[in-house]
Formats: structure tokens, sequence, C-alpha cells
């Protein structure tokens, strides 16, 4: 569990560094396309991160 929790991290933060600024609907489609499948994470938490993203925020804390 905890490498798939840190390859969900580096993921988001990869991206969050790539497409910080840009449309939700960019972000959103990067974050579905790249991110490991884990238990639990549903399309309402994706979106989220993506609205995060999009402000320019890292929400990955790393």
């Amino acid at each position: 569990m905890r490498d798939t929790e840190e390859a969900l991290f580096r993921t988001v933060h990869g991206i969050a560094g790539r497409l910080a600024g840009q449309p939700v609907p960019v972000v959103m489609d990067a974050l579905l396309r790249d991110l490991p499948k884990a238990p639990g994470l549903e399309v309402t938490e994706i979106r989220k991160i993506a609205e995060e993203i999009s402000v320019g925020r890292d929400p990955s804390g790393l």
C-alpha cells in the first residue's frame, strides 16, 4: 500500500509541475491517464485534485 501511495503522490506532483494553471479538463485528462489504479480513488476525488492543480497548487504535499 505504501508503494501505491508514493506513486500516487509522485504522479500528482509531476502533473502539478507540468500543468499548474491549466483548465480543469486538461488536468483531469492527465490525471485519469497517468494515475496508477488505487482502491478507493474515485473520480470526484480526482476532480478535486485537478481543481487544485488548475489554480496553481500542488496537492501532493511533495
